[in-house]
């Protein structure tokens, strides 16, 4: 399979990607800006099947166009695109900054958005996008001061799951958004100071790995929510 994979240098992305990497049969191209941790990550791999790719997917759209570019080279089509990647600022909603604001919009919801539109044409039948919420953004959730915008965009992120499942029913191309609750990484630390979580980056990326590969048999357009507890 070939898969495109974001926020892939660290936390849960890069655990994505070395379950992934386990299988020879598999192309990664593992996407973040972190490009020396990018290149840690595809010398770990004992395949040799991690492609580094350097890229700020909140950046210019053009960058994303030379991205399509070089998959339309190689490998030509795409399997599965996960939508890791995420931002997450932690303060009190009058005091986040248009700085702040931005950049959660633009990486938790515009940016994947944009990313899916641009490399949808590389994508056949029973391809599988999958959308990688949050549980902040799963409706009825509780919910937590100092969240209210990124909660706002992975609730974004979900309704548009529902909305791309339904417009490309046709083609046969199914889209997912899985809700982590508490998981221990940086982002849940920043989030959560001094909670301990339940879940290992470890175990939770073998979950989405696999529902990635397999999860579009059962289901699409749902928003599930993956939690043992929140926070």
């Amino acid at each position: 399979m070939n898969i495109v994979i974001t926020g892939a240098s660290s936390g849960i992305g890069r655990e994505i990607t070395l379950k992934l990497a386990d299988e020879a049969g598999n192309k990664i191209y593992a996407i973040s800006r972190n490009h020396s941790a990018l290149k840690t990550l595809a010398g770990e791999c004992a395949n040799k099947n991690v492609i580094a790719v350097a890229l700020d997917i909140a950046g210019p759209l053009s960058s994303l166009r030379e991205l399509k570019n070089r998959l339309i080279a190689d490998p030509g089509t795409i399997d599965i695109i996960i939508n890791n990647a995420g931002y997450l600022v932690n303060k009190p909603f009058t005091e986040q900054s248009d700085d702040e604001i931005a950049s959660l919009v633009a990486v938790n919801f515009t940016a994947p958005a944009a990313l899916v539109s641009e490399l949808l044409p590389l994508m056949k039948r029973g391809s599988h996008v999958v959308n990688i919420g949050s549980m902040g953004g799963f409706q009825g959730s509780m919910k937590f001061p100092g969240l209210s915008y990124y909660s706002a965009t992975k609730a974004a992120l979900a309704v548009l799951t529902e909305c791309l499942a339904t417009e490309y029913s046709d083609m046969g191309i199914s889209f997912n958004c899985l809700c982590p609750g508490a998981v221990q990484t940086e982002m849940f630390s920043k989030a959560f100071p001094g909670y301990s979580a339940p879940v290992s980056s470890s175990e939770m990326a073998a979950f989405i790995a696999d529902f990635a590969v397999n999860g579009n048999r059962f289901f699409n357009g749902k928003i599930l929510p993956v939690a043992l507890s929140v926070p």
